[in-house]
């Protein structure tokens, strides 16, 4: 990569849950890359997406309970593969779900999602892609068609395939995130899932047994009739990418598209959702 980044450094206190929910938000503010240090993150973006504005919606700076500071400089250009190898560590999800990169040890769990992110959020670090994760192992995915919207590294969609799920489209804006889950699913030898660069738009006529949107609360509420429209009758949807306070408007707007919470799940404020499409 050539292009030219803006790095913020931010010093955080303390480490946890401030660092999971500031890379979040920093993600979702168009920073693409994290490495964690000791005293907290440094947050890359490019210079060209960069405004002075850029932090202004980041919830985490503004709460009472973390101590937050940073600084910011200009650099020209980042090897992401050798900040990723020195700084991505493998995780498990329930003692059954390894999700690692190629240079990590195999645990030899039941289920080994290897993955080379080109970004953080989606690594599984983050506490909406590990619920998810524990939704889908408590489904059963035999020969359902699925749907992995905003599908980030293509974590999500390629475990659906270990778990039989048939066919699956992966879909995300992002040009970065594309190429990622196609690689991605190239090296788990995913054989059902497609994967598209695009957003709603790309679903018209389209109808799945299962949907999971790890997003944000703005778009999911953007798009909530959307999923509901395209859910088979009994389908699921699974919600995440949003806090414990957002289920009140989350669930008054999924109500109103015949979509029934079911259960959720929360680590550290953060919530993941299933809704069942009913009459």
């Amino acid at each position: 990569m050539s292009a030219t980044y803006i790095a913020y450094n931010f010093d955080v206190s303390p480490l946890q849950p401030a660092t999971e929910i500031l890379i979040a938000e920093l993600g979702y503010a168009g920073f693409e890359s994290f490495v964690e240090h000791e005293n907290g993150v440094t947050a890359y973006i490019q210079k060209a997406e960069h405004n002075e504005t850029v932090l202004d919606d980041i919830y985490a700076l503004k709460n009472e309970e973390f101590q937050i500071s940073f600084t910011k400089e200009e650099i020209a250009q980042v090897n992401w593969n050798s900040e990723w190898e020195k700084n991505f560590q493998p995780i498990e999800v329930d003692n059954v779900v390894s999700i690692r990169a190629p240079f990590h040890e195999n645990p030899n769990l039941k289920y080994d999602i290897v993955i080379e992110p080109k970004m953080s959020f989606g690594t599984g670090h983050h506490e909406t892609t590990h619920m998810m994760v524990q939704h889908l192992l408590a489904l059963d995915l035999q020969n359902k068609k699925v749907l992995d919207m905003g599908c980030g590294t293509g974590i999500l969609a390629i475990f659906a395939e270990m778990k039989g799920a048939a066919p699956i489209d992966a879909i995300d804006i992002d040009a970065w995130c594309y190429e990622n889950s196609v690689e991605n699913c190239e090296r788990n030898k995913c054989e059902h899932i497609s994967v598209y660069e695009g957003d709603v738009s790309l679903l018209v006529n389209k109808k799945y047994d299962v949907i999971i949107a790890n997003i944000n609360r703005n778009i999911l509420m953007s798009d909530m009739q959307t999923y509901a429209n395209c859910l088979n009758e009994n389908g699921i949807l699974l919600l995440s990418g949003f806090y414990q306070e957002d289920i009140p408007i989350i669930d008054g707007e999924a109500s109103k598209h015949q979509l029934h919470l079911e259960h959720f799940i929360e680590r550290h404020n953060w919530v993941a959702l299933k809704y069942l499409k009913s009459n």
